[in-house]
């Protein structure tokens, strides 16, 4: 079975700070380059743990799209949509604290001007889910773009899954309008944490509903399992889509398992064998 992600494939800079930051000085850390963007990343896990994935998305012919592409393609990742002479791709900053939490600073760059008139129907031919990345929806003309793929994806037979990515931008888009985008994705699950969880006012009817809580766990539509051990928590950049990959691929059992190996490394994408 063959997974398609829509949305975002930006270069990843991933700051692991080896002390707090000092404003107006410097702050030793340890830095890590690499693809990311979360549809982009869900397409790399879901090759990783032994499915196929092809990412949707719009990106810039310059170094950092050149860079990201190279290494999603790397991870065995089909890429197909435009890509724009002139373009800025996304470029996303991830700040990590030593337990190993991560705010992002994203710049999405093009991502967002994937508009739905580029879509081509045969990008759906053949997947059997539609994974929507949450940050699609925040903005005008990708949130269309989804919302036609979607569409498109149901025609082909496909099921829809939604991640709801991030509680600042459901914040900034409104809650209102993004439970009637759900309403008319219609997905079959829907991923979240537990910040996006309350943002968004919980569950809506229809989907599956998974909750995720980090070192806490999971609640895959309120069955909760607890999150496995690690060694050492590096970085949780990533750690959702990993987990949302490892769900579609293989239920629970897997989607913790993928998660707990994320954690365990630098980085959002998985290691290449």
């Amino acid at each position: 079975m063959r997974i398609c992600t829509l949305g975002d494939l930006a270069l990843d800079v991933i700051v692991r700070l080896r002390e707090p930051l000092a404003r107006g000085a410097d702050a030793s850390s340890e830095i890590t380059i690499g693809a990311g963007g979360q549809a982009a990343n869900v397409a790399a896990w879901v090759c990783a743990l032994g499915g196929h994935a092809r990412y949707i998305g719009k990106r810039g012919d310059d170094a950092a799209g050149r860079a990201a592409a190279s290494e999603l393609a790397a991870q065995g990742v089909e890429i197909v949509g435009p890509v724009v002479a002139d373009g800025r791709s996304g470029v996303v900053v991830s700040l990590v604290d030593a337990d190993g939490e991560r705010t992002m600073c994203p710049d999405r760059g093009v991502a967002v001007e994937l508009h739905p008139d580029e879509l081509e129907p045969a990008w759906l031919e053949g997947c059997g889910w539609l994974h929507v990345s949450g940050y699609a929806l925040f903005a005008e003309p990708v949130r269309s773009a989804a919302l036609r793929a979607a569409a498109l994806a149901r025609g082909a037979g496909a099921r829809v899954s939604v991640d709801l990515a991030s509680w600042t931008g459901i914040r900034d888009a409104g809650h209102d309008r993004v439970r009637a985008d759900l309403a008319t994705l219609r997905p079959d699950v829907v991923f979240a944490n537990e910040d996006e969880d309350e943002w968004v006012g919980g569950r809506v009817e229809g989907p599956s509903w998974i909750v995720k809580r980090g070192a806490a766990g999971c609640s895959f539509d309120g069955e909760e399992l607890p999150a496995l051990p690690v060694a050492d928590v590096v970085d949780t950049t990533g750690a959702g889509d990993a987990l949302a990959a490892g769900w579609l691929v293989g239920g629970p059992e897997l989607a913790l398992a993928a998660a707990a190996r994320c954690v365990e490394r630098a980085g959002s994408m998985p290691p290449r064998s």
